[in-house]
């Protein structure tokens, strides 16, 4: 009995850590379709599960010519859309892309997106390592019912 409670101990500290995430994570990327030449947003959720805050600091892919971080929000009775040239992220804090709001724009496609396409970003960070993004082109947010 002895030795089996410092194995329970371990056993359970090693289960604890393995649950606990660390780190930036993106879910749900998505971008509408698009046509070759014009520009495209793309959407998803960041999560920073770090104790400490960083920043996104930019984004590439292969699929543009020029990609930014972009905010849009109403001025007045205007839309109003403008390059963000970083964004902090808080730590333990989720920050949604969303249409309407934060977005990654991708200026002068390199090829049509068509529904169900996939492609790659990649977010950089001030603190954390780049991000390589799977992003699928959908009509809407993945999980968004399209039944009334």
């Amino acid at each position: 009995m002895k030795r089996i409670l410092p194995l329970i101990a371990a056993t359970m500290l090693l289960l604890s850590a393995c649950g606990a995430k660390s780190g930036m994570e993106v879910r749900n990327a998505w971008a509408r379709p698009a046509a070759q030449g014009g520009n495209g947003g793309v959407f998803f959720e960041l999560r920073n599960h770090d104790a400490v805050p960083d920043e996104l600091t930019g984004a590439s892919s292969t699929v543009a010519e020029a990609v930014e971080i972009h905010e849009s929000k109403m001025d007045g009775d205007v839309m109003q859309m403008r390059m963000i040239p970083s964004l902090p992220i808080e730590a333990n804090a989720e920050v949604t892309f969303e249409p309407g709001g934060l977005h990654v724009m991708l200026f002068n496609l390199e090829q049509e997106l068509k529904l169900d396409d996939e492609f790659e970003i990649v977010l950089h960070f001030k603190n954390h390592e780049d991000i390589t993004v799977h992003v699928t082109v959908e009509d809407s947010a993945p999980g968004d019912s399209h039944d009334m």
